[in-house]
């Protein structure tokens, strides 16, 4: 075998919507987690981009084709205010490391669903056409004339150039492991330079962090509770097209809040 893990120490892990995860337990016991994919190299770059940017991560093994080996990380899932205020400060330390440009130097995806990459210089175009315009590019036409129409007006909507942080680019509760009352380690991350808001408005699409986490980030740029619909936009038209219509009412709400 690749790993030289007979079959009876292998363990599905919980997760794993997109690729299969595995938990490998080796002979000397040491745990490993191998995760399937054809992006394997790119989340292994990802990975240590967050790594370097002073966040915790599994550390990365072994690249094998389309397989990842990365540490295991024991988490105890407990979400409480110490726990939140810590994920809050490292937040903001992976938002303070900056790039010159919007995008990432490869295309990413969720399953199916592709993620332009391109470097660009203006943000408002990149997350309407990046993002926006081209996620709903396959949905039913009435989903994508919104959509078209939000992106034709989002130069008034988001700040032209700000700041291009290190974005985990799906940080949601599911992605962050705890142990003992602190971050323990972000795991599958979709990296990209962008807006920083992005990152904060994934995490409140399905869950509410705790007052703890916002004490501990800072203090947001004016007009970002009127950003936040256009930020959560995206995802859910990733969910809409990987999971189905159950979705569609989450899209519908942020089309309408955000006028669209």
């Amino acid at each position: 075998m690749l790993t030289g893990v007979q079959p009876d120490r292998i363990q599905r892990l919980y997760g794993g919507d997109l690729s299969e995860v595995l938990l490998l337990q080796r002979g000397d016991g040491q745990a490993v987690v191998a995760k399937g994919g054809p992006s394997a190299g790119t989340e292994a770059q990802m990975l240590r981009e967050l790594a370097a940017a002073g966040v915790p991560v599994p550390a990365v093994e072994a690249e094998y084709g389309d397989v990842l080996l990365i540490e295991y990380v024991e988490a105890d899932e407990a979400f409480t205010p110490r726990a939140w205020a810590d994920i809050g400060a490292q937040v903001r330390a992976l938002h303070r490391h900056l790039g010159d440009s919007y995008g990432w130097p490869v295309d990413y995806s969720f399953g199916s669903v592709r993620l332009d990459n391109k470097p660009g210089e203006d943000w408002p175009s990149f997350w309407g056409e990046q993002r926006l315009v081209e996620t709903a590019g396959l949905l039913d036409r009435p989903w994508r004339e919104r959509v078209e129409r939000l992106a034709g007006r989002i130069d008034d909507l988001l700040p032209k150039r700000p700041p291009a942080s290190l974005l985990h680019g799906d940080l949601w509760a599911g992605n962050m492991l705890l142990m003992d009352g602190r971050l323990a380690a972000f795991i599958d991350p979709a990296c990209y330079y962008g807006h920083c808001e992005v990152d904060l408005a994934m995490i409140c699409l399905f869950g509410r962090p705790d007052a703890a986490f916002w004490d501990a980030y800072g203090p947001l740029e004016p007009g970002w509770e009127q950003r936040r619909p256009i930020y959560q936009l995206f995802p859910a038209l990733v969910h809409l097209r990987l999971f189905g219509a159950s979705y569609a009412p989450l899209v519908e709400r942020l089309l309408a809040t955000a006028r669209a």
